[in-house]
Parts: C-alpha cells; structure tokens; sequence
C-alpha cells in the first residue's frame, strides 16, 4: 500500500519537462519558487519572445508599420526584421533609433501593450525615414527638434487615449501640447544640447515647418 502511494505521487519521466515548465512559469509570475536568478532570467526570456511575436506581427500586419517600411524601401532603406532589435533596456524609454547601426532598438519588457509597441515602432521608423531621406546630423539641435516633433507627431505616441494614460488631460490642442512637450524632453537628452532653452528653443525654431510636414504620411496618423 504504501508503496503504491509513494510511486503514484511520483512524476513520470516523460511528464517531467511539462511540470519544470509549469513550476517555472508559475515561480516567474508568483515569485513564489526557484531563485531569484532562476526568476529574472524566465522574466527576461519571456519577454524576448513576446516582443519578438508581436515584432513579426506589427511588420506583417500593422497598417502603419507596413507603410513605413514601404516608403523606407521607396528612399533606399531596406529594413529586415534584423535591423529592428529586441533587447533589455534601461526603464527610462521603450525603443530607440541608433543612426550609426541604422537600426531601431524595442525595449522587451517596456510595452503594456502590442499597441504600445506599435506606436513606438511607428515612432522610431519615422526617424530611420528623415536619417535616409534628410540626411539628419543629429547633433544639430534643429535637426534632431525637427525629427522628433515628425515622430511624436505621426506615430500615435500623442494620441489622447496615451496622454490620459500618462495623466495629461486637456480638451484644446492637446496633441501639439503633447508633441511639443515630448520634442523639447528629446533634445533636452541629446549630449549636444547645453540646457533646456535650448533646447525649447530648437522646437520652437523648426515647429511650423517640421509639425506641418507629414511625409510620408498624408496626414497625422
């Protein structure tokens, strides 16, 4: 009898990886088991493969990634799912466009949502677009302003559902307050930028122009 009892609580051999499998998703979203190394690093590959899913369906059936990539390829820039990276980053951004690679870096682990991620992507794409066709120095504070004013603008990041997200509510432009806002904090970020004046001041200088130009978009996504 007691025998019996004993082999039955056992596990079979063939059963074993399904129930690591288990235990391990159930440490990772409880905390409860395993170590803390064990649990970060199933944290980390678990979103490495969410972001990587949601990468492969945003390229495939995203509207506006789609067209991005589109209009990429129409000015001599061929982006493969290669030139857009998942990878841990720090918790202060969710993606980034890096000119020397020509790449565009998504943040696993960053996104709330595939939305989010959309919205980032179209974001970072609209900066790989002005660096082939503009020839961007991003060192030019004006150029950078000009950059970042198009992104915010057309990617969605401005939408009001976002800002009510992240607390600001407002009923009269509150898309350009939005932009405007989110320009001057990028520029504020770049090494060459000396101060916050300045960097208001590059926005201001290239607003007109850059917020008005929606390329290639026809009008604000």
């Amino acid at each position: 009898m007691s025998d019996t009892a004993s082999h039955g609580s056992s596990i079979p051999d063939n059963d074993k990886p399904t129930f690591e499998r288990w235990r391990r998703t159930f440490s990772m979203i409880t905390g409860l088991g395993g170590t803390p190394e064990e649990r970060q690093a199933d944290m980390e590959r678990y979103h490495g493969q969410t972001c990587e899913k949601w990468k492969r369906d945003l390229m495939n059936y995203s509207p506006a990634v789609v067209f991005m990539l589109k209009h990429l390829s129409l000015s001599g820039c061929r982006v493969s799912s290669k030139d857009i990276v998942c990878s841990p980053c720090d918790y202060t951004r969710a993606g980034g466009f890096s000119p020397e690679a020509g790449a565009v870096v998504l943040c696993q682990g960053r996104f709330f949502s595939k939305n989010h991620m959309e919205d980032t992507l179209v974001h970072e794409l609209v900066h790989m677009y002005d660096h082939a066709k503009f020839n961007v120095d991003w060192r030019n504070l004006r150029h950078h302003a000009c950059s970042e004013i198009r992104a915010n603008s057309l990617s969605g990041d401005c939408r009001w559902t976002r800002e009510l997200r992240r607390g600001f509510v407002a009923f009269s432009k509150q898309h350009q307050a939005c932009v405007r806002r989110r320009a001057i904090l990028s520029v504020r970020a770049n090494p060459a930028c000396p101060d916050e004046a300045a960097a208001e001041r590059a926005v201001n200088e290239v607003w007109e122009s850059c917020f008005n130009d929606t390329r290639p978009f026809d009008e604000i996504y």
